[in-house]
């Protein structure tokens, strides 16, 4: 029973106030002890707060940090969910029990919204945390040098500072379902037992984690696919086309930001040569069906895994090779499998090292591959747009193609189906103030997700102004819909929009180039409240548009270096600086 509460504005002085308090709170003593007790089956329970922090760069590990507290409530824990750098350092140091989940971004690096976090808990200033109990999951690919390398160095970082683990760290790779649901099961529980039992002391050795419904990367959406048409011109370096795939029945919702993931099945004429390559009849037993359909379907046959990497060193003796990994030079070994595939690597090696029955165990599983969402659904109802940009290249005397965006490109014709399902981003909205405004800098097919954007605030009926940044190339070749933004422009829901060809002249303009020419007027519409988008390459536009911008806020802010990169982790701490990259 609870004291009734007298709201701050009740029409009481002090005295009143306080008088009025003894009062309730006799009156509540009273009522406790006359109370018959009630029963224990229902007596009140202890409430026990569970909090579970998430670094993701796609969604990934938030949807786990969801499950993980769906599964939490099952045991009677109170889970509060946040992003990684939602919190201060002075909260975090305040929490006795937390479960972080983060996937890695890059090589090892921390995804946007754990940045802050990092810099936090790494500072020498970092409080000591000796009354913290925490668990550690970790998503990664080891297709990458730092596989789960943000989750390692903050479960590092927190037992430095003193805190105490629930359970080891789990590292999963990129099929992280069924690994991420065993150690969540466990987890819980044991955070539960951490809190002294309460109302939790008989809880079950494993928490039931709720299952996710509806479609998914493991039972994907066979999609029609209604359209696709290339949007480049024939004299552009790129090949640039247009999705527009049918959700039918599907039930699938999406919002603008969100991706999708397409599921794609491996070019029938590689799973061909590798089949020669290893001298296997297709029909082969792998498992529950034949070689030539797991090549096809189930694994991944153009980026080799590390694995077989080192099985290939193993068994083929080329010098180059077993120089290049038992030095360990990273820059090296790219440089040797920059555009090798499998076949290329199973080449080194003598037509019997690799028996047909080796290569399936050391494949990795065909995964899907997500593309940002180019439409709004208020825009493009019942359906769902791409813009995705074919990868295509020679080397060594063969074509070579990009696993998805070529199965698209070549083998899903209009009306053709492809599995696909929808992954949602959170991190990556527009702002719930229809009246902000938004800065988007998107090259290529980096305006995908800003297309979207458009096309919601449109919907929206939104009065907040719009600055688009675009680039490429080639005007004439590469200004992908062009007809759509310059009525956009016309029409006044784009208020700015600044192009960037790199080829047009001799001197290379790119979209970081006219946003320094702007500065003045961008930073004017930081400081009058406006969100800031960046979308497209991580390794290079994206650091170079990072770059400018501070150096923009610095100049035309009149800020040191510190304050102005101060400025921009204010930014990232409002959700005012969010990116979509790869």
């Amino acid at each position: 029973m609870k004291i009734p509460y007298i709201p701050d504005d009740a029409p009481f002085n002090a005295d009143q106030r306080a008088w009025l308090s003894g009062f309730l709170a006799g009156l509540h003593s009273r009522l406790a002890i006359e109370t018959p007790p009630v029963t224990a089956a229902a007596a009140p329970t202890k409430t026990v707060s569970l909090h579970i922090l998430y670094g993701t760069q796609t969604g990934n590990a938030e949807r786990v940090a969801m499950e993980a507290a769906a599964s939490a409530r099952t045991l009677g824990l109170a889970p509060e969910v946040a992003g990684l750098d939602d919190i201060t350092i002075e909260q975090l140091a305040a929490m006795e029990r937390l479960i972080v989940v983060t996937s890695t971004y890059g090589e090892g690096e921390m995804p946007d919204n754990a940045q802050l976090f990092w810099e936090a808990i790494s500072a020498s200033t970092a409080p000591r945390l000796e009354n913290l109990c925490f668990g550690v999951l970790a998503l990664g690919d080891t297709a990458y040098d730092g596989f789960c390398q943000a989750g390692k160095l903050i479960d590092m970082r927190l037992e430095q500072l003193g805190a105490t683990r629930i359970l080891a760290r789990r590292d999963c790779d990129i099929d992280y379902e069924d690994p991420a649901a065993a150690w969540i099961g466990q987890v819980v529980p044991l955070a539960a037992e951490n809190a002294g039992g309460g109302a939790l002391s008989s809880a079950p050795v494993t928490a039931a984690v709720p299952k996710v419904a509806g479609w998914s990367r493991k039972t994907p959406y066979p999609s029609h696919l209604a359209v696709n048409r290339r949007l480049s011109g024939s004299a552009s370096a790129k090949e640039i086309r247009h999705y527009e795939f049918d959700l039918g029945d599907s039930g699938l919702d999406y919002e603008a930001g969100d991706a999708l993931g397409v599921m794609p099945v491996n070019d029938p004429a590689l799973v061909s040569l590798l089949l020669a390559r290893l001298g296997a009849d297709p029909q082969t037993p792998a498992g529950e069906t034949s070689l030539e359909t797991a090549l096809t379907q189930k694994f991944e046959i153009s980026t080799p895994s590390r694995d077989l990497i080192a099985e290939v060193e193993r068994r083929a003796g080329n010098e180059e090779l077993t120089h290049v990994l038992r030095n360990g030079d990273k820059e090296a070994l790219d440089a040797f499998l920059w555009g090798k595939d499998i076949c290329d690597l199973l080449a080194l090696a003598p037509p019997s090292a690799f028996p047909a029955t080796d290569i399936v165990t050391l494949l990795k599983p065909l995964q899907h591959r997500a593309y940002s969402i180019s439409s709004s659904p208020h825009a493009a109802a019942g359906s769902v747009h791409l813009t995705i940009a074919s990868v295509r290249y020679h080397a060594d005397g063969r074509d070579r193609g990009g696993v998805c965006s070529t199965f698209l490109a070549d083998r899903v014709a209009e009306g053709s189906s492809a599995g696909i399902f929808v992954s949602q981003n959170k991190s990556f909205r527009l702002p719930a103030d229809n009246d902000a405004p938004v800065i988007m800098v998107g090259p290529g097919t980096g305006v995908a997700p800003f297309r979207a954007f458009l096309q919601e605030r449109r919907a929206r009926g939104a009065k907040g102004r719009n600055w688009l940044f675009f680039g490429d190339q080639h005007r004439d070749s590469d200004f992908i819909y062009a007809d759509e933004l310059s009525e956009m422009s016309r029409d006044g829901l784009l208020t700015r929009l600044d192009l960037a060809f790199s080829r047009d002249q001799q001197e290379k303009i790119y979209v970081q180039t006219r946003m320094r020419e702007h500065g003045k007027a961008l930073f004017t519409w930081l400081e009058e409240g406006a969100a800031f988008y960046v979308c497209g390459d991580a390794s290079r536009m994206a650091r170079d548009v990072d770059t400018a911008l501070t150096e923009i806020i610095a100049t035309h802010g009149g800020l040191p270096d510190d304050r102005a990169a101060d400025y921009v982790a204010r930014l990232k701490r409002e959700k005012r600086y969010l990116r979509d990259v790869y």
